[in-house]
């Protein structure tokens, strides 16, 4: 069965983030939702934050049973366009390629590089469009996010081009100096295709990476010791609290009319013949 928008709360809001998010929500219920796409990675979570409708769905599911290349991203962003979902915030964990990018912070990208492969990345399967993803990341969300993170003290980066990587492995030596060669500040796993998936579906998405460790081979210094999934979740949970006290006063600072462009993302882009 398909839940359609009538059928539950009106959430204007969703956020995509780990388990350790569920608690954000007041007076959360979970409800089953099964799109043209199957089931997103696990129940939806509807609940309130600052007064108004939020959903949640964790992006790996329960007991992060979906690895990166495994994460049934068109369900997830089709399960939220069918609630009534405009607007994004996502949560993830970062590696830094760029020294001036540290461990312990919380950077806004701003673009991002896809170097995966096999996933399943456009709603366009049967009809042609052209979406523009020059400026992925909503304006309005991001500026929202700076203002909130500087009242806060948090040590924030507005800016930073992210290269996303099939995993479930990290990168080689060799990979990460590529990477570095190429310019990019950042490193991950599950931003593409989520972030394009939803500029598809004209929502506004905001992406909050906390830096969790320097990616192997980082400014050719070989004292750096190559990351492992434990030393990752060990800097994300001290620093998830911090980033969920912004996406709380992101909420709140939301209005409730989008000014950016991210509505009208599909203008001009659909193929006529």
């Amino acid at each position: 069965m398909i839940i359609s928008k009538c059928e539950t709360m009106d959430a204007t809001i969703g956020i995509i983030g780990g388990s350790g998010f569920y608690s954000l929500l007041e007076d959360a219920k979970s409800i089953d939702v099964e799109t043209i796409y199957g089931r997103p990675s696990d129940k939806v979570s509807i609940g309130k934050i600052a007064g108004r409708d939020v959903a949640f769905i964790p992006r790996h599911g329960a007991r992060h049973r979906f690895p990166p290349h495994k994460v049934p991203y068109r369900a997830n962003i089709q399960a939220f366009h069918d609630l009534g979902v405009e607007r994004i915030i996502a949560t993830n964990a970062v590696g830094s390629l760029n020294p001036d990018y540290k461990v312990g912070q919380i950077v806004a990208f701003d673009q991002f590089v896809n170097h995966t492969h096999g996933r399943e990345d456009t709603f366009f399967d049967n009809e042609v469009a052209h979406v523009s993803t020059a400026d992925p990341y909503c304006s309005q969300s991001r500026e929202i996010s700076k203002v909130a993170a500087g009242k806060m003290g948090l040590d924030y980066r507005d800016g930073g081009s992210v290269v996303v990587i099939n995993g479930p492995r990290f990168s080689t030596k060799a990979e990460s100096k590529f990477f570095i060669r190429q310019g990019f500040d950042l490193i991950n796993m599950t931003q593409y295709p989520e972030v394009a998936l939803a500029r598809e579906k004209c929502m506004c998405y905001l992406a909050l990476g906390i830096v969790t460790d320097y990616d192997a081979g980082i400014a050719g210094n070989e004292n750096i010791k190559p990351v492992s999934h434990k030393e990752v979740m060990e800097m994300f949970s001290k620093n998830v609290d911090n980033v969920k006290s912004l996406v709380k006063d992101i909420v709140k600072e939301m209005p409730e009319k989008r000014t950016c462009q991210c509505a009208s993302a599909l203008d001009g882009a659909m193929v006529r013949v």
